[in-house]
């Protein structure tokens, strides 16, 4: 066979080694190129999530802190209400003291 026949099959099968090696590796690449979009995809899905759960957190915490503070304001004015339930009280006894003294 000719040195000149061989060198070209040999050089015809390397550049048919390359050109499958390429589609192979471009085949790898755009399917490691849709994961990784797939992935950004997941991504910013669970980042829109995760900030809505957040503000939905925020939501419930400014809710509760309202609520304790209502909580706080009604239990001052039960506390208020006694007092005064007690005041008059005492300022009824006062008072049937007096009668009891003008009675007498």
């Amino acid at each position: 066979m000719n040195p000149f026949n061989e060198k070209e099959k040999k050089l015809q099968d390397a550049l048919e080694k390359l050109i499958s090696l390429d589609l192979q590796k471009s085949t790898k690449f755009q399917i490691l190129e849709d994961q990784k979009n797939q992935l950004q995809i997941e991504k910013d899905e669970l980042q829109i999530r995760f900030s809505n759960l957040e503000k939905k957190y925020e939501d419930l915490k400014s809710k509760i802190t309202h609520l304790e503070k209502q909580n706080i304001s009604e239990i001052d004015k039960v506390s208020n209400f006694e007092e005064k339930i007690d005041e008059l009280n005492q300022e009824t006894d006062n008072l049937i003291d007096e009668i009891d003294k003008w009675e007498m």
